[in-house]
C-alpha cells in the first residue's frame, strides 16, 4: 500500500520563509562551540548544524601519542566545517594530551582556532594542546606548526578559494616560494590576531563570491 501525502502548493516567498525558519532554528539548537563565521553560510548551502568533535586516539593504530595522524575522510574542521581530507595538500591538525585529534582544513583555519580552543572544541583548553602540525606545501609531509615558515599574501589560494598561509620546513624553501607567487614570509609568532580576522575575512567573502559554483559535500 503506498502512502500519498499532499502537499499544498506554497509561494516562492512562502518557500523563502519556511526555509528561513528552518534555518534559524538549526542555528538555536546548534551548540555554540559548532558555530563558526561560516555556519549560516554552509547552512544555506546544506551544510545545516556542523558537529566537528575531536577524533579519539586509537591506541591499535601504531602511531605515538602525539605523532600526527592520517585526515579521515570524514573529518571535519571545526572553524568551517569543511572536510580537510579533500584538501590535503592544505590540511592541519592539533592533537591533545590525551591523543584526541582535530583536523582543520587549512593552516588558517588552525591559527584561527588556537586563538579560541574552548569556542569551537567545548571542555577543551589551548593549555591541554600537545602538539600541532601543518602540511609542508612541497611535500605534504606533516612538519610542527610552532617550527614551520610561512608566506603570507602570496598568490596561492586555500581550499576556500581565498589568501591563506601556505606552509614550509624552511626559511629556504618558503623564499623560493615567495620569488614565483609573491607575499613575505612569517614565522609561526608573527601571525597577528590581525593578520588572521583579516584573512578570514577575505576568505567568506571568496566562499560567498563563489557559492553558485562551489560544490560543497
Amino acid at each position: 500500500m503506498m502512502l500519498r501525502v499532499r502537499v499544498p502548493a506554497l509561494s516562492p516567498l512562502r518557500w523563502a520563509s519556511l526555509a528561513g525558519l528552518v534555518l534559524m532554528g538549526c542555528l538555536l539548537l546548534t551548540p555554540w562551540r559548532t558555530r563558526s563565521p561560516d555556519a549560516a553560510l554552509l547552512a544555506a548551502a546544506g551544510e545545516v548544524c556542523v558537529v566537528a568533535p575531536p577524533i579519539p586516539y586509537d591506541p591499535k593504530s601504531g602511531l605515538g601519542l602525539h605523532t600526527p595522524r592520517p585526515v579521515p575522510a570524514d573529518a571535519r574542521c571545526p572553524v568551517c566545517g569543511m572536510y580537510p581530507a579533500r584538501s590535503r595538500e592544505w590540511a592541519a591538525q592539533v592533537i591533545f594530551d590525551n591523543g584526541d585529534t582535530q583536523f582543520f582544513d587549512s593552516p588558517l583555519s588552525l591559527f584561527i582556532y588556537l586563538q579560541d580552543v574552548g569556542h569551537y572544541t567545548r571542555g577543551r583548553r589551548a593549555g591541554e594542546i600537545a602538539a600541532s602540525y601543518v602540511s609542508d606545501a612541497d611535500s605534504g609531509a606533516w612538519i610542527s606548526a610552532a617550527d614551520a615558515v610561512y608566506v603570507s599574501g602570496s598568490t596561492a589560494t586555500g581550499p576556500m578559494r581565498a589568501g591563506n598561509l601556505p606552509a614550509f620546513t624552511s626559511a629556504a624553501a618558503a623564499q623560493r616560494f615567495a620569488s614565483v607567487r609573491g607575499g613575505l614570509l612569517l614565522e609561526a609568532r608573527q601571525i597577528s590576531p590581525q593578520l588572521l580576522q583579516d584573512l578570514n575575512g577575505r576568505r567568506r567573502h571568496a566562499h560567498d563570491a563563489a557559492e553558485a559554483t562551489l560544490k560543497l559535500p
